[in-house]
């Protein structure tokens, strides 16, 4: 595998004819000489654990046992990682399934191919400084609060949230701040009240108690109790003509994360960490371990979809979502995930 860390798209490359002749590109995978096919997948964060199974394969080998040749490249928010694969700059997107239905709102088709986890891996953090006056979303009127950027899945998480507790999108305001140090700076500058992150960045606040957790999305029971059932997030998925053009390569890929997801399910935190490049702890180790303990439980052990959880995604972004909520009856799930690949790829690991 060869690793890319790009910068932000650009959004004019979607209107360009580089980006016009990209997209028409896009609709194909280089099926090599060798017959190794070379598949380009965009990660919105490479280092963020939610994310962790797109790595995971590569540092176990089990792209190469599949037989191909992946190329990770790494964007900072999901929704310019989406917006890499409408470009045409990749086929594939490690990111959140919610997008599959925001994107089929705006008529465009893409299906979840694996998913990695069942709840978000997320946490609405508040500064410690605001804790006392933000105690749920119905809190949120008239602050700043943090997303990876607009039209992310934090950002639709947020909307969520907000909604539930009676307020709408327009009564605060959404902060793109990234993830990481960015966010951050962001919330010690005061620039944000608080915020939507992921591990490592949660036990980073929580150690140094510059934030308070207020929704707690890494597991299940938070993540009910927030949303009102599970919320599948983390999936690999790609554009639908691509899934019906090249079942052989995208088989490949299921294999390789369902065998991955099997080896994180029986191994600690510990091992994780070793097996992970050192740049991923960003320089603490026990720090990143504490955010695998965290975070780990929330990958799914199959890679399969849960229906109910995939049906509450659609009936959250419906009354949140100013993309879905006017089209929400007209959304088709069955687009915008399938186990066939998954069942496959257990199927030939049992015989």
């Amino acid at each position: 595998m060869r690793l890319k860390r790009t910068l932000a798209i650009a959004a004019a490359a979607l209107v360009t004819l580089a980006g016009v002749t990209a997209c028409r590109d896009s609709r194909y995978i280089d099926l090599g000489s060798g017959g190794t096919p070379h598949v380009k997948i965009m990660v919105g964060g490479l280092s963020k654990v939610i994310y962790l199974p797109g790595q995971l394969a590569e540092q176990l080998g089990e792209y190469r046992k599949q037989g191909l040749d992946v190329e990770l490249y790494d964007q900072p928010s999901g929704a310019t990682a989406e917006t890499s694969l409408l470009a045409g700059e990749v086929q594939g997107v490690i990111g959140f399934y919610d997008h599959t239905i925001d994107l089929q709102a705006k008529d465009q088709c893409l299906t979840s191919v694996v998913q990695f986890s069942n709840v978000p891996g997320e946490a609405e953090m508040i500064g410690a400084g605001k804790a006392s006056e933000i105690r749920s979303g119905a809190d949120f009127r008239g602050k700043n609060l943090g997303v990876t950027s607009l039209g992310s899945s934090t950002d639709f998480l947020t909307k969520a949230l907000a909604a539930r507790g009676g307020v709408g999108g327009k009564d605060y305001t959404p902060v793109k701040v990234g993830a990481g140090q960015t966010f951050i700076s962001s919330l010690q500058q005061g620039q944000i009240d608080g915020g939507m992150t992921t591990d490592p960045t949660i036990a980073q606040l929580t150690n140094t108690k510059q934030a308070k957790i207020l929704y707690d999305l890494r597991t299940v029971e938070g993540t009910r109790a927030a949303l009102g059932g599970l919320y599948p997030a983390s999936s690999l998925y790609m554009s639908c003509e691509i899934v019906k053009r090249y079942p052989d390569v995208v088989q490949k890929l299921a294999n390789a994360y369902v065998d991955s997801l099997k080896w994180l399910s029986s191994h600690t935190a510990e091992q994780v960490a070793d097996l992970m490049p050192p740049s991923f702890a960003g320089g603490d180790k026990a720090l990143y371990v504490k955010s695998l303990k965290d975070s780990l439980p929330m990958f799914t052990e199959d890679g399969r979809m849960d229906a109910a959880g995939a049906r509450n995604v659609l009936d959250v972004l419906g009354s949140s979502s100013s993309n879905v909520k006017p089209r929400k009856d007209d959304i088709d799930l069955s687009q915008t995930y399938t186990t066939r690949f998954v069942d496959a790829a257990h199927s030939r690991s049992a015989q």
